[in-house]
């Protein structure tokens, strides 16, 4: 019963209050890929540069791209699994309900399988 009552109250991380790293698709990977994208943009600048503020402004800039570009690649990607997904249930559920009947869409391809009552 401990280890419930403390698996309620722990609180998950929460990005600027709004946004849930720990339930949110894709969060995490966005942020982490983000800040690391944040420092070498940043500490590239500077190197290159030696103008401390407008590295920190390069470093920001760094970390909105990097993050939002992490976000949308794998927000599309996890909207063509879901997708992809779909549609392999529906055709399962089809295999199911017509095998073996006349509106067996393998029977009328000649299919692998035998024809019933050959």
């Amino acid at each position: 019963m401990a280890g419930e009552e403390e698996k309620e109250h722990e609180e998950s991380f929460k990005l600027l209050g709004i946004l849930d790293v720990q339930k949110t698709p894709c969060a995490r990977e966005s942020v982490l890929y983000g800040s690391f994208g944040s420092v070498m943009a940043g500490l590239g600048y500077f190197l290159a540069t030696s103008r401390v503020k407008r590295s920190f402004d390069v470093g920001v800039g760094g970390f909105l791209l990097t993050t939002l570009g992490i976000w949308c690649h794998c927000r599309y990607n996890n909207a063509k699994q879901r997708m992809k997904k779909k549609l392999i249930q529906e055709g399962l559920k089809n295999k199911i309900i017509y095998e073996g009947t006349n509106f067996d869409p393998m029977l009328k391809r000649g299919g692998s399988g035998a024809e019933p009552g050959s």
